[in-house]
């Protein structure tokens, strides 16, 4: 087998949460690219279902943050497509509130979405990955995971973002030996809507910059091949691990 080969991912099912745009639909382009098959999982039925139609894929809706909605889909995708071999938990939102006065009603939507989402998605599939004893889980971290952003104030997202780097070591630790592994990926600035909006904003648009070795925002297509590595055999001896894509940020 060649090193090219370690990376397809045929007759593979895989199921991409929040595709119907941005970071998660390129990730779902890329996958299908790979050879796997591809089931758009988003809280909105008419972005995703063009989304869907756009890549040749499936749809499903669901409420990641939701857990009764993510068990419906979980079965949903059995029923219709199979079992399901990759997760990629991508949905996510941000609110960029000061801490002191940011409300109770943000800072739940915010977590209920970026880690409680994540956490009912790798339970969920994750029971019945297990069963089989073979499963891949990919989450959506970022950066802020690691660092906290700045001149944007943004507690809940950060906190959720970290949440989601460690829930997935743990998950990791403890699934390991039964087939199913576990693993992040931490974007940096990246050009999708939660990033435009803020880029607009001549302030944090110099910091941001200025602070990214690589001097630019990434384009959501060159975060979709880590998602396709750790997809991917090519991964094979990595679980636990959060790959960082982002510019360089992190390193000053």
């Amino acid at each position: 087998m060649s090193v090219l080969d370690l990376f397809k991912l045929d007759g593979k099912i895989a199921v991409v949460t929040g595709a119907a745009q941005g970071i998660g639909f390129e990730i779902a382009k890329a996958l299908q690219e790979a050879g796997a098959r591809v089931v758009i999982a988003d809280l909105n039925p008419q972005v995703g279902q063009a989304a869907a139609q756009t890549l040749g894929a499936h749809f499903e809706a669901v409420n990641v943050a939701d857990p009764s909605s993510v068990s419906d889909l979980v079965a949903r995708v059995e029923n219709n497509h199979g079992p399901t071999d990759i997760l990629v938990n991508n949905a996510g939102i941000v609110r960029n509130t000061p801490a002191e006065s940011t409300s109770d009603e943000d800072w739940r939507a915010v977590i209920a979405v970026n880690l409680d989402g994540v956490y009912w998605c790798c339970r969920e599939f994750g029971k019945a990955m297990l069963e089989r004893g073979r499963g891949n889980i990919i989450n959506q971290a970022s950066m802020s995971g690691f660092i906290s952003n700045h001149p944007q104030p943004q507690s809940a997202y950060n906190a959720s973002k970290a949440g989601v780097i460690h829930l997935t070591r743990s998950l990791a630790g403890e699934w390991a030996s039964r087939g199913v592994r576990v693993n992040a990926i931490a974007p940096g600035y990246t050009a999708t809507l939660l990033t435009v909006r803020g880029f607009e904003n001549p302030e944090w648009r110099k910091v941001w910059l200025e602070n990214t070795p690589l001097g630019r925002l990434a384009e959501p297509r060159e975060i979709a091949p880590a998602a396709v590595y750790l997809a991917s055999d090519a991964s094979s001896f990595v679980t636990g691990h959060a790959l960082v894509v982002d510019g360089g940020y992190t390193v000053w």
